[in-house]
């Protein structure tokens, strides 16, 4: 799904828009919004509520997830491809840096020094595999992806929410493959994020009532290719997928399902905080049969 499948504003069809109506929720252009107290309305919304002529107290617009739309409605997906690339530079000079990133429940005694991984404390491996990349086919594939599926998806949440879905999507992810895993496997990759964002993208095109086949196809193809990958060589850590999957939708119902209204934050962070929760308990679980 690109930006084009955002649906036009009621009053110019042609003019895509991601901004809806906070009364009526009918989706406006920049050319039809009225700031009002809270969010933007559209022209006849304002007409009704309003006979003095005045218009409403100016406030930041929002997304259809109550974000505030930002001028580069893709900045935190460029920065997150950012990060990656950096991480995947920085890896290729200091392969020992790949070592201490990776995801692993512990390591061989072979390797020498203490047994180490998530399982003797270092949780920061769940979050940290997630930006590892030490392959160019790997880091492409996986930075396309974030691009094509990520830019539109932060369009309609706003950076903040945006953010949180893929976070928790990317530990979702690690949570399954370390519960999963062979504690000597190393894991790596964003795909677990991506495949997050994807999810949350199927609850999206449902909430704005889009065509919905597409992107159904696109999740069996995604899933057809992690579980029959393409060359015998290629690994495909299929835990890190279903994982991100899972927890990318979960995140996005509520993000996205909830009406605007006092608790509508409320719902939101709620169900980032019961996913991390949830995650957690995963995680502890499988330290305690580790250890």
């Amino acid at each position: 799904m690109d930006t084009d499948r955002l649906p036009g504003c009621y009053r110019h069809p042609d003019r895509h828009t991601g901004i809806r109506c906070t009364r009526c929720e009918r989706p406006i252009c920049p050319e039809c919004m009225i700031s009002a107290s809270v969010g933007f309305q559209c022209p006849e919304c304002v007409r009704e509520g309003s006979g003095t002529g005045h218009r409403p107290t100016a406030t930041a617009p929002r997304t259809v997830a109550g974000g505030v739309v930002a001028a580069d409605p893709h900045l935190m997906t460029k920065i997150l491809i950012g990060i990656n690339v950096l991480v995947f530079l920085v890896a290729l000079s200091d392969p020992a840096l790949a070592i201490q990133l990776e995801l692993i429940g512990r390591y061989r005694e072979y390797l020498g020094g203490p047994i180490h991984g998530v399982s003797t404390g270092e949780y920061h491996r769940l979050l940290t595999s997630v930006f590892l990349h030490l392959e160019w086919w790997h880091i492409i594939g996986n930075m396309i992806a974030l691009w094509v599926i990520g830019g539109p998806l932060e369009a309609a949440l706003g950076r903040v929410r945006y953010l949180a879905v893929f976070l928790l999507s990317g530990l979702g992810g690690s949570a399954l493959v370390y519960l999963l895993t062979e504690p000597y496997v190393p894991t790596l990759g964003a795909s677990g994020a991506v495949f997050g964002l994807l999810g949350a993208t199927v609850v999206l095109a449902k909430r704005l009532r889009y065509e919905m086949r597409p992107v159904i196809v696109m999740v069996v193809l995604m899933l057809v290719l992690t579980f029959v990958p393409l060359g015998g060589a290629l690994s495909v850590s299929w835990q890190a997928h279903v994982g991100g999957l899972v927890t990318g939708a979960l995140v996005g119902l509520g993000m996205l399902m909830p009406a605007a209204g006092r608790n509508r934050a409320l719902v939101q962070w709620g169900t980032c905080a019961v996913t991390f929760l949830l995650a957690a308990t995963v995680i502890l679980a499988r330290t305690a049969e580790l250890t």
